[in-house]
Parts: structure tokens; C-alpha cells; sequence
């Protein structure tokens, strides 16, 4: 694996130490994934079955919610497994694999929901050119893009991680496996690897973020020029994403764009973007959207009466 590794099994302390918190967050969570898996599995079915949802916004939005259902589940299953278990272990390969797989679904997230602001400002800020610039071939180009961004991003996470030694304490103070707290139980210095690690997920969540809110403020300045009826539908879009991005950048800013440290607060952000963000996604998008509603209740209408019938 690594130069000289003694350990071969992680313990992860986990998010909370009483049994019977961890017994209600056992249901709590357990609720949550699967509200996760089937909201945006719903959202996934619904616009590839649905024949009015054919525009590169509802291309964007499936394969957003089908990254949900994968982001969440690298580490979810796990950690609510893990609510029930007297020890938690991990292997270091598996949890070097949970790395690999939780940076690589979180940064194509991070590339899908800048694609979905250049679409939206596509729409808004050159509508007679939109049909052209985003041809089905490009919206495959841009996804395929995002997906290829997210493997190279943990593709360095991976390597710094293969360059560590492990020798001595085999705990890691998290419910997961991520960089930083792996990082303490490193036998060498990885003052380094830290900064890379700041660089390549700190930096890059701060680019991203600051890429999405121009973008925003440009599309919110141009649709000063649009009819109230235009306007209102653009900001109704516009503000599902807007919140999509403030729910995904807010924690993860706050959690790689400073010293790692060991506080509980930590651990209960992260529970926010891995375990709650990727629920509240379809809920944010198919309340603040009529048009994923009604295809919604066309399709899963005909299903009914069709089972009935």
C-alpha cells in the first residue's frame, strides 16, 4: 500500500458515543438515504420517461440527482451500518476507496452544477443562440466533462493518500474516511499533503463557488430586460439552484478552506453535505419547478391507473 504500513484496519470513532442516540440516529439517517435514493431516483425516471422534460436543463438535473443517489451512498450505508456496531472498523484499502469514490462523486457534483449555471445563463442572457450552443452533443460533452473532472481531482487525492505511512494509531476521529483525519495518524510530517489537499479541494470548492455566484449575479443583471412573466419563471429556476449551491459550498468551504482540526462541529457539518444536502436536492428542485411536478404526476397518474385497470 503505502512505504511502512503496520496497520491494515482503521476504528472510526464515529458521531456520537451513546448507544441510544446512536439507536435514534440509526432511524433518523436511515429514513433520510432512502428519502435520498428515491427522490432523485424519482427525478432520474421522471425525465427520461417524461416527453416534456427534454430540455439540457432536465438532462442536467438527472444526472445531478443520479450523482446524489452515488454521492451519498459512498459513505451513508456505511455510517449507518456503523450507528449499530460496537466497534467500527475499516479497511485501509476500503477506506482508501471511500476517499477516492466521495471526492470523485463530490467534484463532478461540483462540475454538474456549474454546467447547470452556464446552461441558465445560456437561456436567459442569449435565448435566440440557446438551441445552438447547448445541441444535445454539447450537454453530452459537459457531462462527460464534469465526470472526467471529478476522477483527475481524486486521482490526486489518491495518490498524496498512497504516499502516506501508517505505523502507529490505527483511530480515525470522523463517522468516514477523509484526508485530514487520516492525516493525523500518519507517521510522517504531512504538513505537504496538506496544502496540496487545500489547494486541490479548498481552493477549487472556493473558485467554484465564486464562478457560480457571478455567473448568478450576471443572469439576475440581464433579466432586467425580460417581461415580468419571463422574469418570474427565470428566478424561480434560478433560485432552486441558488440554494442547491449555498446547501453543497457552505460546509464544504467551511471544512477544507481552514486547519484541519477535531472539533464535533466538524463532524456535524460534514453530516450535513453528505447525509442531508443530497436529500433536500429533489425536494428543492421539484417544489420550486411545475413543470418536473406535473410530468411527475402525468407519469406516475398512468402508473396508477394502469396497475388498477
Amino acid at each position: 500500500m503505502a512505504n511502512t504500513n503496520n496497520v491494515t484496519e482503521l476504528i472510526i470513532i464515529g458521531l456520537f458515543q451513546d448507544p441510544e442516540v446512536q439507536r435514534v440516529c440509526f432511524v433518523i439517517f436511515l429514513l433520510v438515504y432512502l428519502a435520498t435514493v428515491v427522490g432523485n431516483g424519482l427525478i432520474v425516471l421522471t425525465v427520461n420517461v417524461s416527453k416534456s422534460l427534454h430540455s439540457p436543463m432536465y438532462f442536467f438535473l438527472s444526472y445531478l440527482s443520479l450523482v446524489e443517489i452515488t454521492y451519498s451512498s459512498t459513505v451513508v450505508p456505511k455510517f449507518i451500518t456503523d450507528l449499530l456496531a460496537k466497534i467500527k472498523t475499516i479497511s485501509l484499502e476500503g477506506c482508501v476507496a471511500q476517499i477516492f469514490f466521495f471526492h470523485f462523486f463530490g467534484v463532478t457534483e461540483i462540475f454538474l452544477l456549474t454546467v447547470m449555471a452556464y446552461d441558465r445563463y445560456v437561456a436567459i442572457c442569449k435565448p435566440l443562440h440557446y438551441t445552438t450552443i447547448m445541441s444535445r452533443s454539447v450537454c453530452r460533452l459537459l457531462v462527460a466533462g464534469s465526470w472526467i473532472g471529478g476522477f483527475f481531482h481524486s486521482m490526486v487525492q489518491i495518490i498524496i493518500t498512497l504516499q502516506l505511512s501508517f505505523c502507529g494509531p490505527n483511530v480515525i476521529d470522523h463517522y468516514f474516511c477523509d484526508l485530514h483525519p487520516l492525516f493525523k495518524l500518519a507517521c510522517t510530517d504531512t504538513s505537504v499533503e496538506g496544502i496540496i489537499v487545500l489547494a486541490n479541494s479548498g481552493l477549487f470548492s472556493i473558485f467554484s463557488f465564486l464562478l457560480l455566484v457571478s455567473s448568478y449575479i450576471v443572469i439576475l443583471f440581464n433579466l432586467r430586460n425580460h417581461s415580468a412573466e419571463g422574469r418570474r419563471k427565470a428566478l424561480s429556476t434560478c433560485a432552486s439552484h441558488i440554494m442547491v449551491v449555498l446547501l453543497f459550498f457552505g460546509p464544504a468551504i467551511f471544512l477544507y478552506m481552514r486547519p484541519p482540526s477535531t472539533f464535533t462541529e466538524d463532524k456535524l457539518v460534514a453530516v450535513f453535505y453528505t447525509v442531508v444536502t443530497p436529500m433536500l436536492n429533489p425536494i428543492i428542485y421539484t417544489l420550486r419547478n411545475a413543470e418536473v411536478k406535473n410530468a411527475m404526476r402525468k407519469l406516475w397518474g398512468k402508473k396508477v391507473n394502469s396497475g388498477m385497470g
